[in-house]
């Protein structure tokens, strides 16, 4: 029997994987690589191909003797999806749902969906970005499977950086850290959206959590379900407020540069949401282990190590 992990060659999929196979869990990994590596996956079948291959899915899960899924490919960029949202729409909403055809049909009844945090609601009642609305699409699919059987674990992950190893770290010009990084390597002063926020240093606070506490949650979430959970929906951070102007002084500090910011406006919404860290520790036994600075200066330690110097 194994565990079937979608996009598993990506960021957040590596350390997944990465995390399950240290537990004794066998994982097999199907992932289009259009932004997935092969080369972060550690000695465990790769399928490429698909979540959206009706054939190929049902063929691996046939194959491979899955007896459940975690659920990690799709497109994840708040920014991207509001000037292209079609694409979120195909790859997150119609994905999962081809993805949950193949579990129906083949009698796999247990799915771990990682979603975002980006899926809460604004004021007017529906997630600010076509990203988010996707991910809630997905996530009710996801949660219908109950119809059938289906036992699912919904992840909502807050701004997940850092790295467990450098080779591992987040390639996109578009993660949380990137224009700071970015800045730094360019000697220009980091951007800070606004200082008036009702927070006690006026600047956005955000949950940032380390990818590989996203891993360990994850993998608490398969053994929940693997002992029989009939599974919830779960946040995934640290819980804890980190303001920009604390992860930039962070920065700073690990990185030995100026980053006294260049304010400028501030972004419509709200302020970033944090985890409800204490219900996801009671409920899925999962609470996340490291401390800010590990997650700024390993994704430093990464971001370094993808440079052309």
């Amino acid at each position: 029997m194994s565990w079937l992990v979608t996009g598993g060659a990506g960021y957040v999929g590596a350390h997944v994987v990465r995390a399950m196979a240290a537990a004794g869990e066998r994982v097999v990994v199907l992932d289009d690589l259009s932004t997935g590596d092969p080369a972060r996956l550690v000695a465990v079948p790769l399928v490429v191909g698909s979540v959206r291959d009706r054939g190929l899915v049902r063929r691996v899960l046939r194959e491979h003797a899955v007896q459940g899924v975690v659920h990690l490919a799709g497109r994840a960029g708040a920014e991207e999806s509001g000037a292209d949202p079609l694409p979120y729409w195909t790859e997150n909403v119609e994905g999962t749902v081809a993805l949950l055809e193949g579990c129906r049909a083949k009698g796999v009844a247990r799915v771990v969906l990682s979603s975002t945090a980006a899926a809460y609601p604004e004021a007017d009642g529906t997630p600010r970005s076509p990203y988010g609305r996707t991910a809630l699409a997905a996530e009710w699919a996801v949660r219908d499977g109950a119809a059938w059987g289906c036992a699912a674990v919904v992840l909502r992950c807050c701004e997940v950086a850092g790295a467990a190893t450098p080779e591992l770290g987040d390639r996109s010009p578009t993660g949380p850290l990137a224009p700071v990084f970015r800045a730094v390597d360019e000697g220009r002063r980091p951007v800070l959206h606004g200082d008036g926020h009702p927070t006690p240093d006026g600047s956005p606070v955000r949950d940032l959590v380390h990818v590989a506490d996203v891993a360990d949650a994850h993998l608490a979430a398969v053994r929940a379900l693997t002992a029989g959970s009939p599974g919830g929906t779960h946040d995934v951070g640290r819980g804890e407020p980190s303001s920009d102007r604390e992860v930039l002084r962070l920065v700073g500090e690990v990185t030995g540069a100026d980053t006294e910011p260049e304010v400028v406006a501030a972004r419509p919404g709200a302020p970033g949401r944090l985890a409800a860290a204490d219900r996801t520790a009671r409920e899925l036994g999962f609470r996340a282990r490291r401390d800010l600075r590990s997650v700024v200066a390993s994704a430093w330690a990464a971001w370094r190590a993808q440079q052309p110097f």
